[in-house]
């Protein structure tokens, strides 16, 4: 997926899903590839294993995209779960489906 002058917001998750992570990214594909990889071995999502892809939302400016990241960031942990329930309610891992996109 490539994007031009947009970006996606979105939020990644460990295995158990106890910790959420929420970012904003014009490369999607590349950001979660990096989180998978730990390619930052000393960030917050490679120290508490946040690889899983459960939610992600394109917006057509970054501007929008880094507006609606710090709007969720400030939400509490329920609202974050409730974008995804409605998004992704079995929290399904959704990084293949950009793959294949």
């Amino acid at each position: 997926m490539v994007m031009q002058r947009g970006g996606c917001v979105y939020i990644v998750t460990n295995k158990t899903h106890s910790v959420l992570y929420t970012g904003v990214t014009s490369d999607i594909v590349g950001r979660i590839w990096d989180h998978r990889n730990k390619t930052y071995p000393q960030s917050f999502t490679a120290k508490y294993n946040c690889s899983k892809l459960v939610y992600y939302i394109f917006y057509p400016h970054i501007e929008e995209a880094i507006a609606a990241e710090k709007a969720i960031k400030g939400g509490s942990r329920q609202m974050k779960a409730d974008l995804v329930n409605q998004l992704n309610p079995e929290w399904k891992d959704l990084y293949d489906d950009l793959l294949n996109e």
